[in-house]
């Protein structure tokens, strides 16, 4: 996640075995494990490799973000509690500091923090089909890589998307919420498309 290993680097079972000073069993556990995540991708009869990613695949899984986590959002505004309005208010806070700081210990915490922001959004939407879907949908690397993405301008956004949030479901306005995460989605899509091309203008990540 910390992109030592590049997108399509392989992964050999004895190699990492030998490297963590374990059996080759619990290693092919874990690269299940991560293949599940989205991060490895295990080909038949080829082993393992880190999950790369085209511009399509970002495009699509952004697409089905942006219509389940705005529903999701339309959903909690109607459902949550006070105390998860409180937790939220709470996070904004804390991302907003990691934001000002914007360290690379400082973003990492700040993916660790939005995550943990969108998930209370989904946990009061009280819908498990949806969170189940959306589980397939966010996938790891892309919540953990992007903020790096970010300029400032763009960080600036995010937080505001953050905090407006946190009004319209404290308000339990559904459509309001629904509106500003879809626009904080597209917004985040923006980022990653951009520098994703940038950097390969090929159409792989």
């Amino acid at each position: 996640m910390d992109g030592t290993l590049e997108p399509g680097a392989r992964l050999q079972e004895v190699e990492l075995a030998a490297q963590l000073g374990v059996s080759r069993t619990p290693v092919r556990e874990a690269l299940r494990t991560l293949s599940s995540y989205g991060l490895v991708e295990i080909l038949p009869n080829r082993g393992a490799r880190v999950a790369r990613w085209s511009v399509a695949d970002l495009e699509e899984i952004y697409q089905l973000r942006i219509m389940l986590e705005s529903h999701a959002a339309g959903r909690a505004a109607e459902r949550i509690g006070g105390q998860d309005n409180d937790h939220l208010t709470e996070l904004c806070e804390q991302m907003e500091a990691c934001a000002r700081r914007g360290g690379r210990h400082d973003l990492h915490t700040l993916s660790e923090l939005n995550a943990r922001f969108h998930s209370v959004i989904i946990d009061g939407a009280d819908s498990p089909r949806l969170a189940t879907m959306l589980a397939s949908v966010v996938q790891v690397p892309l919540v953990v890589r992007t903020f790096a993405r970010y300029t400032p301008e763009a960080l600036d956004r995010s937080m505001g998307h953050h905090r407006e949030l946190t009004a319209a479901l404290r308000a339990g306005v559904p459509d309001w919420a629904a509106s500003v995460m879809r626009s904080h989605i597209i917004a985040a899509r923006a980022v990653l498309m951009d520098s994703t091309v940038a950097a390969d203008p090929e159409g792989d990540t």
